[in-house]
Order: structure tokens, then sequence, then C-alpha cells
């Protein structure tokens, strides 16, 4: 197996699938990870597929908990607040993460140099490919590497999406931002969670990523470069004039992108090489360990002999579709809150103001925004709940022992049941472990909901529901 680019998405998939036993080269052209964040978020879901690739504490001691959403006006004052009035979500972790990236791409490379299947080669890139058969360049010259597989986890400008022939539909949104990440010694007062600045003139984001950690993102004017706009005015509103160490400062374009195909034979594309989302719900990484968490288990059981190669044409039938419906949010979002300076514009941000006093409204902004899964073979059109979504991880005591719920279920398929004995076969045929719910103590009531006396549910490796009976 190949995996080509050493980010976040490219390491959890090669962890994943180096987990289950499958051998795992990963080439990255950089010799060291980048050393300035990107990805600044994560929500509950995406924690919880840290945690099946054994890094969930680590990335838990180099995050913060944020308290939510606030949206303000031009002199921030506020417009609409979405708190977060708990910080556990269903997924068992907090449903938004703040962190810098270099320490979660740290954390990730010692999971992956410490599992034996595994291997990073580093100042190493893909030039070419012939089918599965991958012409690598490093600093001793050209070689070729056959795989079983090739995931292009290359990003945005990926050489492999290039390669096999797929194109990048534009989804109508283009923006040039100036992002600015600084550090300093106690740093600005502010609400803790994130601010989003509905200004029709310069709308802006701020947050803080760690203990001493800030960002900034503004809206470029059109003709305006990286170098242009006075960083002391436009950070005087947060700092009040306090000193901070300006880590970085770089213009990025923000685009709504999408790939006509993710894959050909046996490459696939993951994150930001498949889909690329405005950065406005904070889901640009999520989507790609999303990605990961979806093929890693698919490709496992193909390569094993354990399933036919049709099942690999299901990573883009269910991943696709909620991709698309994440980009659509974050392009109307960031419209809804930065967009427009005549009448309309005004008035989308006094409906949104008033919509926060709806009771209801901002808890439900809060919840958790990841569509299901594209109907395939695994999920057909027109499946009833819960079959197809992805089952909650709450906290409970399992034979005297305190542990999240999918460390009872495993790392493969499970089948919850009260039934053993007439879901042995069934168990067996997937390779699955069964759980009597019975032996499980959840305070919360979550799995009496999901799997009541009398109902079995199929787990898939990657947890959505595949199959609720009530009877065999």
């Amino acid at each position: 197996m190949l995996v080509v680019g050493a980010g976040p998405t490219g390491l959890t998939v090669a962890i994943l699938l180096a987990q289950r036993g499958i051998p795992v080269v990963v080439v990255e052209r950089h010799a060291e990870p980048y050393p300035l964040p990107r990805a600044v978020h994560l929500d509950d879901e995406g924690h919880r597929i840290l945690q099946w690739a054994g890094v969930a504490e680590g990335f838990s001691a180099i995050s913060r908990p944020a308290l939510g959403l606030r949206i303000v006006d031009a002199r921030l004052r506020t417009l609409a607040e979405f708190r977060r009035d708990s910080p556990v979500g269903v997924h068992g972790w907090p449903q938004a993460n703040m962190f810098d990236q270099p320490a979660l791409d740290a954390l990730l490379r010692d999971r992956l140099a410490a599992l034996p299947h595994a291997e990073l080669r580093t100042r190493t890139e893909l030039v070419d490919l012939a089918h599965r058969n991958a012409l690598l360049k490093d600093e001793k010259g050209g070689y070729k590497q056959a795989a079983s597989a090739i995931l292009a986890c290359d990003g945005a400008h990926s050489t492999v999406r290039r390669l096999i022939g797929a194109t990048s539909t534009d989804l109508g949104y283009t923006e040039q931002w100036l992002v600015v990440d600084a550090s300093g010694c106690g740093g600005p007062a502010h609400w803790p969670g994130v601010h989003q600045v509905s200004d029709p003139r310069r709308a802006a984001t701020f947050m803080q990523i760690g203990d001493d950690r800030f960002r900034w993102e503004f809206r470029l004017l059109p003709g305006e470069t990286a170098d242009a706009p006075d960083l002391g005015t436009l950070l005087a509103p947060w700092t009040g004039g306090a000193a901070l160490t300006i880590r970085r400062r770089a213009a990025y374009t923000f685009r709504a992108r999408i790939a006509d195909r993710w894959r050909h034979g046996r490459v696939f594309l993951l994150g930001d090489a498949a889909h690329e989302t405005p950065p406005f719900i904070g889901q640009g990484l999520g989507a790609g360990l999303r990605d990961a968490a979806n093929l890693a288990w698919k490709l496992e059981l193909v390569l094993t002999g354990r399933a036919g190669d049709a099942l690999l044409d299901t990573y883009e039938r269910e991943r696709r579709r909620p991709a698309l419906r994440l980009i659509q949010a974050a392009r109307l979002l960031g419209a809804a809150m930065t967009g427009g300076q005549d009448r309309a514009a005004a008035v989308r941000r006094s409906v949104l103001a008033a919509a926060c006093r709806v009771p209801g409204f901002t808890a439900a902004g809060l919840r958790g925004i990841a569509p299901l899964v594209g109907p395939s073979a695994l999920r057909p059109r027109g499946s009833r709940a819960p079959i197809g979504r992805c089952l909650p991880q709450p906290r409970v005591r399992h034979r005297g022992r305190e542990m999240l719920l999918d460390d009872v279920l495993g790392t493969g398929f499970a089948v919850i049941t009260s039934q053993e004995g007439r879901a042995r076969r069934w168990a067996d045929e997937l390779g699955a472990r069964i759980v009597d719910p019975a032996e499980i103590e959840d305070d919360s009531g979550t799995l009496r909901r999901w799997a009541p006396p009398g109902r079995t549910l199929v787990i898939r490796p990657d947890r959505l529901i595949v199959s609720a009976r009530h009877r065999f």
C-alpha cells in the first residue's frame, strides 16, 4: 500500500491500515512537518477517528475545547451566539477542538513509527503512475514502487489527481483571505470561543487555538496582497495594543471544489485531493478523516480476500454526497455571515440575530453536521433509520471497567444483540464481535435507545449501522 502525502489524512489512513496488518509506505516530499498551523478545528467525530488510530488521549493533551461560536458585527457586538453548554458530543469527545496542526502531525508520525507494518519516507515524491506502479523520486534519484493500492492524500494541488486524469469542479466560491497566526505572553482577553465577524467590508474570523496561540483570518479586498493591510489596525479590536509575536502572515485562497471522480482502479483520492471546502464550518480536516475511516476497512477486506473489488466502489458513493453537502453548507454560511453590503445582506444579519432568540435554535446549530453517507450497496436507497447512521459512543462500564463504547466493540464489525445463538453464524461470516447489551452499564441511556431489547444492530468498523433487526 502506498500513501502519498503525510498530512493528517494520509497519516491517519496509513495508521488505520497498518493496525489491520496491511503493509503501508507513506511518501512525503518535505523533510519535516510543515511548521505552521493550517487546520485548527476538529469535531467530536474526527476525535473519535483519532481514537481508532490510537492517538485520542494524545490529541486531548494538545487541544482545547471551544465554547462555541459567536457571530459579531464590525464593532464586535454579538449578533448570534451558539454556545456549547455540554462540551462532550455524541461521539464521546469534545464537540469542538482547537489545536495547533504541527502538534497533531508530530503525534500521528510518532504513532506511525510505532507500528511494524508502516514506513514513512520523507524527501520523496511521486512523479508518475503506471497502473499501480508508482515512479518515486528521492535524494538518490528515481525508482519504481509497486503497490496493492495508491491513496492520494497530497492536497488541493494533488499530483495523483492530475495523473489519473481527474479534474476538480469549481462550486462557485473563491476568495483571498489573509491568515495571521500569533503568540504572545498573556494574549488578548476575549470570549473563549470562535468569533466570526459579519462585516460586509472586511469579514474576519478569530479563534484561540492553544494556551498561547491565536489565529485571525481577514478577507482581502480586491487588489490587496498579504502585505497590504496594516496588522496593528486589523488586530487592535482584539489586542487592545498588546504586543504579539507574529508567527505567520500569508494570503490563502479559500475554495469550494470537488473532484469529478475519486477512484481510478486501485488509486483513490482522499481529503483535499478529492474535495476543498471554505473554512466557515471548520470541517475540512474532519472530512478527510472521514474519508480515511470509510476506506481503510474496505481495503483491508478486499486485500485479504474477504470481499470483492466492488466493495471499493462504495467509497465514493458513500463519501461524495456528504462532502458536497458540507461544502455547500460552508458556502451558504459564509455568504450569510460575510457577504454583501446591500439591504438584503443587512436583513440576513438581522434574521440571524433574531433566530438566535428562538428556543432550541442555537442548540440545533451545534449538533453534529456531518450528513449521512450516500446510498451504496451497504446502505440501499430508502433505508430506514438507524441504518446508515453512526452509532453514538457513550462512556460505559463493561465487566467492571469504565471505558468508551468503541473499546467494547473492538476494531472490526460488531453485532449488538441479546440473541447470541441466532447471531453467531452472521457474526462468523463478518468476523464480528458479538456484544450483549445486558453486559454494558450505560448511565446515559444511549445504548438502550439505539439497541432496545429485542433489536439486533450490525455495526461496521467505521461505526455505521448496516442492519437493525427486531428478530432473525
